[in-house]
């Protein structure tokens, strides 16, 4: 990654080349764990740099870097090189920088992450409802206009992303329009097919999760299973933004 070859290495030059090389991250992106060892600021400086051209010409996206505490002075260079403060807890600063030049599309920092499924599973927007989330997920990355009707099921797991704990809802939308025009920055693929096509194949049958989402969406589709839809409840201070709670309506029918 840097032209210093491995004999005329210092041991703080070896540190630096193998922390900046990272690990790949799931999206396409690359994170780099600093240890704790001390750190010459120059020299962070030009190792980020080449770093971040050789990144670069792979073709990554995401880079992130956290800091312990202990390396506070390689905070100004770091950000001064194009990252910026994603999150921070009492021993470490998580910085990041974007690298492509497509709209960035990091989550934001969160004490959870909400990840929306209608078979098209991302993040959603800071401050955005689960229902508009879903509608928007969907036109987004398949180009379908879609109507909200209800969230089927949800699921939590911790230590998923960068230690936080994750919301993933499952939600039936009405589609609107039938056109499927794929977001290839986002997603492989993206198709009509019949809901028995769908939970046949080795993804689901191999996935606990697929396989309860398709006993859901299967009971769902015989009428045996009532799902949440939102219903509002007030709003904020100001009446600009409005509160939903998710319930089984049908199951309220009766007082």
């Amino acid at each position: 990654m840097s032209s210093i070859t491995a004999a005329s290495q210092s041991p703080q030059q070896q540190q630096v080349k193998r922390i900046l090389e990272g690990v790949e991250d799931e999206h396409g992106g690359v994170i780099v764990e600093m240890t704790k060892e001390p750190l010459d600021a120059s020299l962070f400086t030009s190792l980020l740099h080449s770093s971040i051209s050789d990144w670069k010409r792979q073709g990554k996206k995401g880079v992130w870097i956290k800091l312990p505490i202990e390396l506070v002075n390689l905070v100004e260079p770091a950000v001064k090189a194009g990252f910026y403060f994603h999150h921070a807890e009492p021993s470490y600063l998580m910085l990041v920088h974007w690298l492509p030049v497509v709209a960035n599309t990091l989550p934001a920092n969160a004490s959870h992450r909400v990840g929306i499924g209608a078979f098209v599973m991302n993040d959603n927007d800071e401050g955005e409802d689960i229902c508009d989330a879903a509608v928007r997920e969907v036109k987004e990355e398949t180009g379908v206009d879609a109507k909200f009707v209800e969230v089927l099921a949800f699921r939590q797991s911790h230590k998923s992303f960068f230690d936080k704990s994750d919301l993933f809802f499952v939600c039936m939308l009405q589609p609107l329009s039938f056109e499927i025009q794929p977001q290839e920055a986002e997603i492989e693929a993206a198709q009509w097919m019949p809901f028995e096509e769908y939970s046949a194949q080795p993804m689901v049958q191999k996935n606990q999760l697929f396989q309860y989402v398709s006993k859901v969406c299967l009971a769902k589709k015989h009428r045996q299973y009532a799902g949440f839809v939102p219903v509002p409840v007030g709003s904020d201070p100001l009446g600009q933004e409005t509160y939903y709670v998710y319930l089984n309506r049908q199951s309220l029918s009766g007082y």
